[in-house]
């Protein structure tokens, strides 16, 4: 039976667009809706190409969470480590990693950021500190604060990010990470990309405490709860959590809530929710929010705003056009990237 979505969609966005000013620079707005652009229509392109059977495996797509990711990446630093469950494609092309070995992975070909071996789910990229898309639900939790601890150890102020969706948080793992996170120190921040529904199922139906920030309270990690729709909540949220964590104070918390428009993954036939639920949250769309906010403004003129989404389009058809003319790997490429030689000089040998 289906059931209603506890959280609706915040009017803060609308409210910051009404004023027209922002204390964002116009080079923010423009990179905001640049990068969540592209994100949009990478997605879009990947739900046409996975229902045409050009590429197989589960598939999850990001459309209406953008603002999430880039929120955090303008208030973060490069030198910053982040990773995510497996609705990652939007992560990493928020980080900066390249179209075009993105969509080659989605196609399996050797040219694909994990060459092909890891698909939708596993996007990686070293050069931009993605530390990757994981597969089993919560897994990265834990993971995250061990990137956290590693930075503490090297005594950089490096900040690991770790984003999970609000099914994930029911992961036992997760109350170990933050007890040890808390009790540590470690510089981590821990975003729940709450999009009302673990895969088909609301929050309400696993949780009485609807409001997932409160996790963190009994271990007193601060944490918030931040409208994911609007980019400038989720870059003023980051940027706090960041500035703690540099500073040596611990995690934060950050209970994001947003939406996806599309379905748990490409299989999901969005039953348990109502197509009005759906429209009421895409009114508070954020790659439209900036848009206007662009416009309102006069930051851009339209031949600017056409010049960008014309560069996004192209960026989109040489991706495909790169994945499909890239070679798939060899038999004997199913034996290599299994194991790796480490050598410990600490450790004797026997």
């Amino acid at each position: 039976m289906a059931t209603k979505a506890v959280l609706k969609p915040s009017k803060s966005t609308k409210k910051s667009e009404s004023a027209s000013t922002s204390k964002f620079s116009k080079e923010t707005y423009i990179k905001w809706y640049k990068d969540m652009l592209l994100m949009r229509k990478f997605e879009d392109k990947t739900g046409m190409l996975y229902i045409q059977q050009k590429f197989g495996g589960f598939c999850h797509l990001y459309i209406g969470q953008e603002a999430i990711v880039a929120g955090t990446v303008s208030a973060s630093r490069s030198t910053d480590k982040h990773m995510t469950a497996y609705r990652d494609h939007a992560h990493a092309l928020g980080l900066g990693s390249d179209p075009r070995v993105l969509m080659a992975e989605l196609y399996g070909r050797t040219t694909g950021c994990s060459k092909g071996k890891g698909g939708s789910m596993h996007f990686f990229d070293k050069e931009k500190n993605f530390m990757g898309g994981h597969g089993i639900v919560g897994a990265q939790i834990a993971m995250g604060a061990g990137v956290a601890f590693a930075e503490q150890y090297n005594g950089t102020d490096n900040v690991a990010f770790v984003s999970m969706g609000d099914g994930a948080v029911r992961q036992g793992a997760l109350h170990e990470t933050f007890n040890m996170a808390m009790l540590w120190k470690l510089p981590v921040i821990f975003i729940i990309e709450n999009n009302n529904y673990a895969m088909g199922t609301s929050v309400e139906r696993t949780t009485n405490v609807l409001d997932l920030s409160k996790i963190g309270l009994s271990y007193e990690m601060p944490s918030k709860s931040v409208n994911g729709m609007s980019p400038e909540a989720v870059h003023e949220a980051i940027a706090e959590a960041c500035d703690r964590a540099r500073r040596g104070d611990g995690p934060t918390l950050l209970d994001i809530r947003t939406y996806r428009y599309k379905g748990h993954s490409m299989s999901d036939p969005q039953k348990y929710r109502s197509k009005d639920e759906v429209n009421e949250w895409m009114e508070q769309d954020p790659i439209e929010h900036c848009l206007r906010m662009i416009q309102k403004n006069n930051w851009l003129t339209e031949a600017g705003i056409t010049e960008i989404q014309e560069w996004v389009k192209k960026e989109v058809e040489e991706a495909v056009e790169f994945a499909e003319n890239s070679p798939y790997p060899e038999a004997h490429e199913l034996y290599e990237d299994v194991y790796t030689q480490v050598d410990y000089p600490f450790i004797k040998e026997y």
